[in-house]
């Protein structure tokens, strides 16, 4: 992503997913819980995407 991190988001989360993040976080040697929150969303959005067009796609 190109982009500067310019937009500040902030949300209430709970303690299990704070440390599911950090475990991601850890595990994938991201170098802080912020780019870790921008990885998975990042993961999440693409996700969200395949999954769209694949469902688009004309079935034989």
């Amino acid at each position: 992503m190109d982009e500067l991190n310019s937009e500040r988001i902030i949300t209430p989360m709970s303690k299990s997913l704070v440390q599911a993040i950090d475990d991601f976080r850890f595990s994938s040697r991201m170098p802080s819980r912020a780019e870790a929150i921008r990885r998975l969303i990042r993961l999440g959005l693409d996700a969200v995407h395949q999954e769209q067009m694949k469902n688009q796609l004309p079935k034989f």
